[in-house]
């Protein structure tokens, strides 16, 4: 997915997940964000040439996913608990008030 106008890649405020089809740690990360509120961007880099190049400028030139990227900064194939805290460090605006 793509905001207009605006690179994934260079979404300053939010949470962007890149994946591929059938990456088991990226289903692993996705399903596990399910049972949070987070709201996230989902980039599949098998159809985003310029999301695929993003992630190799970030993973030492391989294409690992799940990368993501929270308030721009990169991480490279996190667990929930990593992504969670840097949601909480970087962009704490994006956690639910509720829960």
């Amino acid at each position: 997915m793509r905001r207009r106008g605006r690179s994934v890649a260079e979404d300053q405020d939010g949470v962007v997940v890149y994946w591929r089809p059938m990456c088991p740690y990226c289903m692993k990360l996705r399903l596990r964000l399910r049972f949070t509120r987070l709201r996230y961007t989902k980039v599949n880099i098998w159809r985003d040439p310029e999301a695929a190049a993003f992630v190799r400028s970030v993973a030492d030139g391989n294409e690992t996913v799940p990368t993501v990227t929270v308030a721009g900064r990169a991480m490279v194939n996190p667990s929930k608990k990593q992504l969670m805290e840097a949601v909480a460090t970087h962009a704490p605006h994006l956690l639910s008030k509720t829960g």
